[in-house]
């Protein structure tokens, strides 16, 4: 005959084994739940951060993007700071570094984690991420032209417009558009218009409105001015291409929490800008320098590794 137990003591061994399942379940998945917290709440803050204003960015380019659209405050600049030296401490300490007489780790970033790519075996990926209106982008394109000319064959250069407010989208869907039609001769054209135009309005919201029909109308009557019949821009303008592209950098601004342009990411793993590749001044040509240094280095890495 089978002994039963009374009901009491049936519901106290029932609790106490759902409570054993319980903690081994939580000490077996916490390494994993915590690796999955981490990008996850990296990707929610970034996401969160305010936008630059429009009307400063001429001024806060190469900085971190304040929260009001004003100037960057002291504790903003630490909290950057502190960012870079928590992403450099995230890498083990068995990894290796690119550094030589000229470059060091004051140089660059680590992106922490690091960024996929999708360039083929072999490659390395150089990452521009720009804003059409930003004058420190203007101000290194002639540079990035040249380079593009004599850069190393292992380097893929992908550009990214920044997606931060209104006026970066708005010149996004331009970008998109004009690419869309294979009239990337036109991206050139279209950055030395926006700023002739800055230069004698004051304004750099040129081919933008607060109005998507006005934006529209205004960079439909440029490219039409460029070449471009008024139907062919239209139904580029709206096409799944574009509207995908836009939902990519997007993720990209997000992902490598961009807060100034020009913004250079190599392979996904390290960061630049012109500051920061000159030590803190205006030398165009000495992060042309430093992104060959860090694809050069990432290579040779790769063929190592491989």
């Amino acid at each position: 005959m089978t002994r039963k137990l009374p009901l009491p003591a049936v519901l106290t061994l029932s609790a106490a084994i759902l409570l054993a399942v319980g903690i081994y379940w939580r000490h077996s998945h916490a390494p994993r739940l915590a690796a999955q917290a981490a990008p996850q709440a990296a990707s929610e803050s970034a996401a969160t951060a305010a936008p630059p204003a429009a009307g400063n960015q001429a001024a806060t380019a190469q900085q971190p993007a304040p929260a009001s659209g004003g100037v960057v405050s002291g504790a903003q600049a630490a909290d950057a700071d502190s960012s870079s030296l928590e992403r450099l401490a995230a890498v083990p300490a068995s990894t290796a570094l690119p550094e030589s007489s000229e470059w060091t780790q004051a140089n660059y970033d680590v992106i922490s984690p690091a960024q996929p790519v999708t360039v083929a075996p072999g490659k390395v990926e150089v990452l521009e991420v720009f804003w059409l209106g930003c004058p420190h982008c203007y101000a290194l394109e002639p540079y990035i032209r040249q380079w593009l000319r004599n850069k190393p064959s292992y380097i893929e250069y992908v550009r990214v417009p920044v997606m931060w407010g209104p006026v970066h989208r708005a010149h996004a869907q331009l970008f998109y558009t004009l690419e869309s039609l294979g009239r990337d001769d036109l991206v050139e054209k279209v950055f030395t218009y926006i700023h002739d135009q800055e230069t004698q309005t004051g304004s750099e919201s040129i081919l933008a409105s607060n109005s998507k029909e006005d934006t529209f109308r205004q960079q439909q009557a440029w490219a039409v001015q460029n070449g471009i019949s008024a139907d062919a821009f239209a139904k580029a303008y709206n096409s799944f291409y574009v509207n995908t592209q836009m939902q990519q950098a997007e993720e990209i601004t997000n992902d490598y929490q961009v807060q100034g342009v020009p913004f250079i990411a190599v392979d996904g793993k390290f960061s630049t800008d012109v500051g920061k590749a000159s030590g803190g001044g205006e030398q165009p040509e000495k992060l042309i320098s430093l992104i060959d240094f860090l694809a050069a280095w990432e290579h040779d890495h790769k063929q190592g590794a491989g």
